[in-house]
């Protein structure tokens, strides 16, 4: 007999209201999350040490917590002295925060039971076990039944559950990838330590769509959301140096304007090589790139050493990247300044020529807002904003030439 949660319903009788988010208190985290955390939802926070995962989710909890709503943090790396001393550096406590100090995951069942919370933050998923399950804690297997037995506490309660994982050498999550699988979102924190910045990514949302992203910058009383990108990563900027280039980027709904720059130096160790090292872009990205300028547009860097690196700790993964990457390059190699309001964005194939990228008008229109009066672009962009100059080029020959104007 099939019971009534098991019967067929109608797609347009689907309660969504039932099911809607609930925002963390934060708004560019809410951003990414399209809105909130979904009750019932299990969500994974990873990053490398010491970025600030445990001090973001601490913030949520303690916003969610003054609102009313009881919360609990399984606290399984931490003590609980050592929690309250880091929570004090974020301002007053709040009461509505329950600390289950363990590494039993079994124990947290009943501490849901006894809470009441409304969020439950596990940090982090490699320090608990299940004593049921042998192996040590983050292991494979314990991963495994810990994932699952969280999984299954947050359907039953319709209560979010938060996991905060580790990343290994290489920047992927640690533990088996059944633990992407298995959970509704997985998120990302990234930025590098010699920077405030750090950047919030949504890799997997099964609530909405990924791509959007969250801007942090790192204060002595946590992450303080930044409203106004272009002064903290365009602020120091110096206009006309040679192997700069100012990129308007896209991710998700937000334009953002970084500031690529490039630096061509002749190789200090001819028996070695040149040195390729890229910061904030693709290496395998920046080494094509460097082949399609030494070949198509006669631009000889093979043979010397080659740094490119996106300003303030931002990385940049379009494709929309590579006009701006090679006019940098060209720049810094003929010691050459590009106008200093001027951006660039535009995709190069192996030809050398430049291809259109999505979200041009958006890309133009903030560029326009910030002052900039001339832009670089694929033969086939659109116009821009009124007082803007649109420079299409074919090719990235065309494109090199353009610093001798």
């Amino acid at each position: 007999m099939t019971s009534v949660s098991d019967a067929a319903v109608a797609l347009a009788d689907v309660d969504l209201e039932a099911a809607g988010p609930s925002p963390t208190g934060l708004d560019e985290l809410d951003r990414v999350l399209g809105g909130g955390l979904v009750p019932g939802s299990v969500t994974l926070l990873g990053g490398e040490p010491g970025v600030g995962k445990s001090t973001l989710l601490l913030q949520v909890l303690r916003i969610r917590a003054g609102t009313g709503t009881p919360v609990l943090l399984v606290c399984a790396e931490e003590s609980a002295r050592q929690v309250r001393l880091r929570a004090e550096r974020l301002g007053p406590l709040s009461d509505g925060v329950a600390l289950l100090p363990t590494t039993d995951v079994s124990a947290v069942p009943a501490a849901l039971a006894d809470t009441g919370a409304e969020l439950v933050v596990v940090d982090s998923i490699q320090a608990v076990r299940d004593p049921a399950t042998s192996g040590p804690a983050g292991s494979l297997a314990q991963v495994r039944a810990c994932t699952e037995l969280l999984v299954g506490l947050a359907k039953s309660t319709a209560v979010p559950v938060v996991l905060v994982g580790h990343v290994t050498k290489d920047g992927g999550l640690a533990g088996p990838r059944h633990l992407e699988h298995a959970v509704d979102t997985v998120l990302t924190v990234e930025g590098d330590r010699h920077h405030a910045l750090r950047t919030v990514r949504a890799v997997k949302h099964r609530f909405g769509p990924t791509g959007e992203l969250g801007l942090f910058e790192m204060l002595d009383t946590g992450l303080a959301p930044v409203t106004d990108p272009c002064a903290l990563l365009l602020g120091d900027r110096r206009p006309g140096l040679p192997g700069s280039i100012v990129l308007p980027a896209v991710e998700g709904q937000r334009s953002l304007l970084v500031e690529i720059q490039a630096l061509v130096a002749p190789t200090g160790a001819p028996t070695a090589g040149p040195r390729r090292q890229a910061q904030g872009v693709e290496s395998g990205r920046l080494s094509m790139l460097i082949a399609v300028l030494d070949t198509r547009a006669g631009l000889a860097l093979g043979r010397r050493d080659v740094f490119v690196s996106v300003v303030g700790g931002v990385r940049v993964a379009e494709p929309a990247a590579d006009l701006a990457v090679v006019l940098a390059l060209a720049s810094a190699a003929r010691h050459q300044s590009p106008p200093a309001d001027m951006v660039a964005f535009g995709e190069v194939g192996l030809g050398g020529e430049v291809r259109q990228v999505p979200h041009a008008a958006r890309r133009l229109s903030e560029a326009a807002r910030l002052g900039f009066r001339y832009a670089l672009v694929p033969p086939s962009c659109p116009d821009g904003p009124p007082g803007m100059r649109m420079l299409r080029v074919p090719d990235v020959v065309v494109a090199s030439e353009l610093l001798d104007a």
